[in-house]
Formats: C-alpha cells, sequence, structure tokens
C-alpha cells in the first residue's frame, strides 16, 4: 500500500522521485535509529545536518533562500514516508512545513536571509513557542510578554508541550506587545537561543507516545531579543499571521494520520494472515475481515478528502473551514482504525515491540495538537449561517 498517497493527483513525477529519495534516507538514517532515540526523548543533533545535506530540510522553500524550490506537496510526501516507516522523533513538520513558512509569507528579506537557508542546513533547529501553561488553544490568553526597550524587546513568560523544545536555536515565540489590545496586542518573535541570557530549558516531557520527539518547557527571564527580530517587522500581526498559517499545518497532521491508517491496516493484514484462530487463518473469520474492510474504507475516504484540500491548498484556495475539517476527521479515524487492528492483534497488539502498539500510543496527540478537535468543530460550525 505504500503511503496511500502513490497515485494521489499531487504527486507528480518530481514529487514521487523526492519522496523515493527520501525513503531511502529514513530507511538508512531514521528507522535504526528510532528505539535509540525514543529511550533518550529526542533525536541526536547531528541528525539534523544530514536531513539538511541530503535536502530533505525546508523542500519548499524557494532555493533563492536555499531551500529545495518545491511546493507543499514535497512536504506531504515526507510527512506520508516518516509517517508509514513509524518516525515519529524527526519533528521535521514544524521545523520546514510551520515555521520556514512563516518566516517565507512574513518576514522581512533580512529576516529570510538571515535564517531560511540556515534552516535548511541544519544548522538552526526550529520550533515555534504557542502553548503556555495556562493557554493552549486560546491564543489570546497568552501571557508572555515582550517589552521594548529601544533597539530590543525584552522578553518574560513560559511556553511548554514545544515540538523541538530540546533542541532548538531558532524559536517563534508568540507573544504579547500590547497587553491592552486584546488579539491585536499579539505578536511573533524570532528568538536566536544560542548564547541568550535568560533564556532556559525545562524538562523534556514525558510522553504517551512520539517518544523520540524532543518536547520541551521553554522559559524566557528578562531575555533580551533585538527589535529586528519581530516577524515582519510591525506589532500586533500575530495572530493573524498564525490564522493564516494553521492550515498547512493541519493538512500536514490529516497527511500523516491518512498514512498511518494504510500502514495499520498493511500491518493488520500481514499479522492476521499468519495467525492461526480454532485452526485457521486469523484473516479467514468474517468479524476479521469485516473490520479490515471497514478501517480500509476509512482510510481510503480520509485519503480522498485530504487529497483535495492538498490540491486547493496547492492552489491557494484552500479555506480554513476545510483545512479544520481534515484535521479532525482524519485524525478521529486514525485512531478509530489504528484500535481496531490494534484489536485484532490480540494480547501482541498491546506489546510495544509490535508496531501497531507504538501506532496506539502514537496516534492519540493527533486530536490534540494543532488545535484540539473540539475546537476545529468550533471552527467549522461559525461558518454555518442561520436560517
Amino acid at each position: 500500500m505504500e503511503t496511500g498517497f502513490d497515485q494521489a493527483p499531487w504527486v507528480d513525477e518530481d514529487v514521487a522521485a523526492f519522496g523515493d529519495a527520501m525513503r531511502r534516507v529514513i530507511e538508512r538514517e531514521f528507522v535504526p535509529h528510532e528505539a535509540r532515540w525514543a529511550a533518550q526523548q529526542h533525536v541526536d543533533r547531528d541528525v539534523w545536518r544530514t536531513a539538511g545535506h541530503v535536502g530533505m530540510l525546508c523542500a519548499s522553500i524557494p532555493q533563492a533562500y536555499g531551500g529545495g524550490g518545491g511546493t507543499f506537496a514535497h512536504e506531504a510526501i515526507l510527512t506520508a514516508e516518516c509517517s508509514r516507516h513509524l518516525v515519529s522523533g524527526f519533528g521535521n513538520g514544524v521545523h520546514s512545513g510551520i515555521v520556514a513558512h512563516y518566516l517565507l509569507h512574513y518576514g522581512t528579506e533580512d529576516q529570510k536571509q538571515r535564517w531560511l537557508p540556515r534552516m535548511a542546513t541544519g544548522e538552526l533547529v526550529a520550533a515555534i513557542a504557542m502553548s503556555e501553561p495556562g493557554a493552549g488553544s486560546d491564543l489570546r490568553a497568552i501571557r508572555t510578554r515582550a517589552r521594548r526597550q529601544g533597539d530590543t524587546y525584552v522578553v518574560d513568560g513560559a511556553k511548554t508541550f514545544i515540538t523541538n523544545g530540546w533542541l532548538a536555536n531558532l524559536v517563534c515565540v508568540v507573544v504579547k506587545t500590547d497587553p491592552d489590545a486584546g488579539s491585536r496586542g499579539i505578536s511573533l518573535l524570532m528568538i536566536e537561543t544560542d548564547d541568550a541570557p535568560g533564556f532556559r530549558r525545562g524538562r523534556l516531557l514525558e510522553k504517551l507516545g512520539q517518544k523520540g520527539q524532543d518536547t520541551a518547557e521553554l522559559f524566557f527571564d528578562g531575555v533580551q531579543v533585538p527589535a529586528e527580530n519581530l516577524l515582519g517587522g510591525i506589532e500586533g500581526k500575530g495572530l493573524g499571521q498564525l490564522m493564516q498559517q494553521l492550515p498547512q499545518e493541519r493538512l500536514i497532521i490529516a497527511v500523516g494520520a491518512v498514512a498511518s491508517m494504510f500502514k495499520a491496516v498493511e500491518l493488520t493484514q500481514a499479522y492476521t494472515a499468519q495467525r492461526d484462530v480454532f485452526g485457521q487463518p486469523l484473516l479467514s473469520l468474517q468479524n476479521t475481515r469485516f473490520t479490515l474492510a471497514e478501517c480500509l474504507t476509512k482510510a481510503h475516504l480520509a485519503r480522498t478528502f485530504v487529497n483535495e484540500c492538498v490540491v486547493d491548498l496547492l492552489a491557494g484556495r484552500l479555506d480554513p473551514a476545510r483545512a479544520a475539517m481534515a484535521k479532525w476527521w482524519s485524525t478521529q479515524a486514525q485512531c478509530e482504525v489504528i484500535d481496531a487492528c490494534l484489536q485484532l492483534h490480540g494480547g501482541y497488539g498491546y506489546m510495544m515491540e509490535y508496531p501497531i502498539a507504538r501506532m496506539y500510543a502514537n496516534a492519540r496527540v493527533s486530536r490534540i495538537y494543532g488545535g484540539s478537535n473540539e475546537i476545529m468543530k468550533e471552527l467549522i460550525a461559525r461558518t454555518l449561517q442561520p436560517s
């Protein structure tokens, strides 16, 4: 079944070739180390430079800024390959699919030239710091403050659940530059953390799944940041910038969910074909075949809609509501499919040595991050007009 996207309308010859090349890199450089990364709770730092060397980073960023010159389709096929190979520790979706595009779309020319080439090589590992101990999906409730003092901002606050937080040395921080202006007082500030007095990392967070993905707390205690690091150079634009880019983030999550569903069905079909029950293969039982038929149907339905959304994103016409639909429905279906497939593995499905168990643990957060599925439904509901 491959990734489930091999015949997708957005996979042209160049995207397919890129996917094949990245598959080989993932199998050689990532898969053998995933268990060790899970034990240490982060990937090796050198992995980022390796990824940069082979063109895996910033694949959809123009070559003028050091990127691969591709499109979102290249990011999507890479996401699908990582999902298929159960590589959950490498946070490239945040690095290349999210932070790089904030810089590309909103950064000044100087900001793009300063950071994007180093992100493409892996010299800089990027993170985006939105969530706080008291503010998750409601970004208007953030309390991290950036006070302007001459040519610098002084940043105070705390962030949590930050993907790439342990290794990141470039963090896009959501801050309040004007706490009295409500949503108009939110800005995005790029902070290089190397040798930044007042910046510190908290603990690596122990998670249910995605063990190899470094997720950390970040603390800013009077960190001085050059005013020129304000994304786009204008205060108060942060919430709008976030809202415009979140559909792409949510579609990345949806693509990974679809690839995960197809992988779960593939693994379970193979397992049930060789597992005997009552003197016959488990796959020959009607319940098994009907369950897998339902799972495969959900995977196909999700893929059809996500393919449509990817095509529309590439054409610049994907609206936030449909991105929210793709995110919540595909991740809900992902969890349902993997749960059903785990059940067909019986007791072995509960053993972490079996891929389906790790997939079960890894999938659960997909209904939470990128905006919880409840928030997705609220965003969709806001588009409904009373009769």
